[in-house]
């Protein structure tokens, strides 16, 4: 059996369950989140745990099963608390700056900044004179789709390290050319 899909979740105060026809909704202090669960799958709430199981043993549906837990998890936590995700903009004259509610405008060195419309359910701060971009929000999938779009507007490079980084990312810098000498 999975060694993830055999641990309950804790239920916080304030979470509502509601299990019905293989689909999810799970609602919390801060917003409304709804799943389906794969075929094979069966999720119950028992003592404020949610109890993951599968049918069989088939291969797909084992595979199946800590994948479950895990969404099922980051709902959970994602409604009583939410996920942040921070990223760095590293380089002479980059940053991002908010405009309106949705919207980031990135200088990275290219010739016309660039904007970036954000979904309903993130929201971001620009900390540190815009080189400190911190998004929020209830769904993780949804955090991690939205970074790693943001990094790809201008990835960290490997000889100077410029560019948007995730905070805490290790960056090994390449050295540059020797020179030549005699």
């Amino acid at each position: 059996m999975s060694r993830i899909g055999r641990k309950p979740i804790a239920v916080p105060d304030g979470v509502k369950i509601s299990f019905k026809n293989g689909h999810v909704d799970v609602e919390g202090g801060k917003g409304k989140l709804a799943w389906d669960i794969p075929q094979g799958i069966e999720a119950k709430v028992e003592e404020n745990n949610i109890v993951v199981e599968r049918i069989n043993d088939e291969k797909k549906i084992k595979a199946l099963h800590g994948l479950t837990r895990s969404i099922l998890s980051n709902m959970v936590t994602g409604v009583s608390e939410g996920f942040t995700r921070t990223l760095d903009i590293v380089g002479v004259g980059y940053r991002a700056e908010l405009i309106g509610k949705g919207t980031i405008k990135f200088n990275l060195g290219y010739s016309n900044p660039v904007e970036f419309s954000l979904p309903s359910s993130i929201s971001a701060k620009v900390e540190e004179r815009g080189t400190k971009l911190i998004l929020e929000g209830i769904d993780k999938q949804i955090i991690g789709e939205i970074a790693a779009r943001i990094r790809k507007l201008r990835p960290p490079d490997a000889y100077k390290g410029k560019g948007v980084r995730y905070e805490g990312e290790i960056l090994r810098l390449k050295p540059g050319k020797a020179g030549a000498k005699a």
